[in-house]
């Protein structure tokens, strides 16, 4: 066995009793002491390996996993936590817009008669009277009121024009139904004398304590309702 192949095999395992290899690590002396180191190079190494496990090592990874998941749970709840209260100050902001923004009334009211089409085909016959204690329940009207009804009222409701309470009414007359919306005043409202879409019409106008709309279809004529309700709505 040559020289090259002796180490290799040494170096491999140098407690191996293979014949052969023990008949080469005998011919020659420097090949037996070469043997004895690497023999107390794997004893060192063993002893190494061999250190005893703590008895409480396993409590403490387990204690550090659990502090690990409890960091990490702290950090996604403050995540959650801030994205939250993110939102909730958008939402903030979204319906103090809403609430503060400029109002189209026109707008509004066209939308309110197609968002309410039941309106139109109730028949309440509300008297004098009624109409006036709604009227009198909200605070913006300032005990505006009417001194005789404006016509046939077959639906009365409270109403919301972006925050604010209002009257939503429906006239009867000899062109068929009105609606009709009272709207305490507010700065931030806007009222055009006039107002359209492609199947309704309206006509604004605006009293001491209160925006008025009518609204109907392209065929009825809504001056002359204007008139009465001016000389009776106070």
């Amino acid at each position: 066995m040559d020289e090259l192949e002796f180490r290799r095999r040494a170096y491999s395992d140098p407690q191996s009793q293979d014949p052969e290899f023990l008949a080469a690590m005998a011919e020659e002396e420097n090949r037996g002491a070469f043997v004895r180191e690497l023999k107390q190079l794997d004893a060192k190494l063993a002893r190494a390996m061999n250190v005893d496990v703590p008895e409480t090592l396993a409590a403490r990874l387990l204690l550090r996993q659990q502090l690990l998941a409890h960091r990490q749970s702290k950090r996604r709840t403050t995540w959650l936590m801030a994205m939250a209260a993110s939102i909730a100050f958008v939402i903030g902001l979204g319906f103090s817009w809403l609430r503060l923004g400029p109002v189209d009334l026109g707008e509004h009211a066209l939308a309110h008669v197609h968002h309410e089409p039941m309106a139109l085909t109730m028949e309440q016959a509300v008297d004098l009277p009624t109409l006036n204690a709604s009227l009198a329940s909200i605070s913006g009207l300032k005990g505006a009121h009417f001194n005789a009804l404006p016509g046939k009222v077959v639906f009365k409701a409270f109403c919301d024009f972006r925050g604010v309470q209002s009257i939503h009414l429906v006239l009867e007359g000899e062109n068929g139904k009105t609606t009709l919306f009272i709207v305490p005043l507010e700065e931030r409202m806007q009222l055009s004398e006039r107002f359209a879409d492609s199947t309704l019409k309206g006509l604004g106008f605006r009293t001491r304590d209160a925006f008025l709309m009518l609204v109907g279809d392209e065929q009825q004529s809504l001056n002359a309702l204007q008139q009465t309700i001016r000389q009776d709505f106070i």
